[in-house]
């Protein structure tokens, strides 16, 4: 597996549409930041067949859905397909992995406390 991750946040004066602002690669794993924030950020990500990422928790909620494709979720030991236009939240602390049977596309929304300083 191989990972791409790029940070180039979207433009304001134009709508995009999220199947063309990340590809599927071969083998890999591809993310874009498209907007980040002290309260969270907003990141694309798109897995070809048979990707995924490991069991792991974040310290905050978070929201996967899905553009295109399928995923697979288990999150806290329950298994759940999600398809194109669903989404999904992902609770603080709670053990989460993804598998993408499928090349796949999901829009990935984290969600920090804002820091009063920023």
């Amino acid at each position: 597996m191989s990972a791409e991750e790029t940070s180039d946040e979207l433009a304001s004066d134009c709508a995009s549409v999220l199947t063309e602002l990340v590809d599927v690669a071969e083998g890999a794993i591809v993310s874009r930041v498209l907007a980040s924030s002290s309260g969270g950020n907003v990141t694309l990500f798109a897995f070809d067949r048979g990707q995924g990422l490991s069991e792991h928790t974040a310290p905050f909620d978070a929201l996967v859905q899905v553009v295109d494709g399928r995923l697979n979720l288990t999150i806290g030991g329950a298994e759940i397909a999600v398809g194109p236009g669903e989404i999904v939240r992902m609770p603080a602390g709670v053990a989460h992995a993804l598998h993408a049977p499928k090349p796949s596309r999901m829009l990935l929304t984290m969600l920090r406390e804002p820091n009063p300083e920023d």
